[in-house]
């Protein structure tokens, strides 16, 4: 069974740091992508970093400079590392990951549960 398990959200104060991980477990095949995303109470689910199996990291704008997205391919692994955190309301970061059987199959994608993060002023 393919299963993503995330730890290490929680309370931080801003302009302070936490680091997200996810572990890929069950997958058959070769990871091809990985990624947080975020999503407030009553948004979207948008994303903040990912990375491929390459090392080729993409951000969105708004974390540029403050968080970084780091992989190890051999544990199956992602982390985000996340700094100077601002106020913000309450969040819940979701790890996903894109992955293919073969090179000639689709790829699959699979979710993690989420990990809260909030930021106190």
């Amino acid at each position: 069974q393919v299963q993503l398990v995330e730890s290490g959200g929680g309370l931080v104060q801003a302009g302070g740091s936490l680091r997200l991980s996810c572990a890929a477990s069950g997958i058959i095949g070769r990871l091809t992508t990985m990624g947080w995303y975020r999503q407030a109470p009553g948004k979207q689910r948008d994303l903040v970093a990912s990375i491929t199996s390459g090392g080729s990291a993409n951000y969105v704008d708004s974390v540029k400079g403050r968080f970084m997205i780091s992989t190890d391919n051999a544990k199956k692994t992602v982390h985000l590392h996340m700094n100077s955190l601002d106020p913000e309301h309450p969040a819940v970061y979701y790890c996903k990951a894109d992955f293919q059987l073969s090179p000639l199959t689709p790829v699959r994608s699979v979710w993690g549960q989420g990990t809260q993060v909030t930021v106190s002023s």
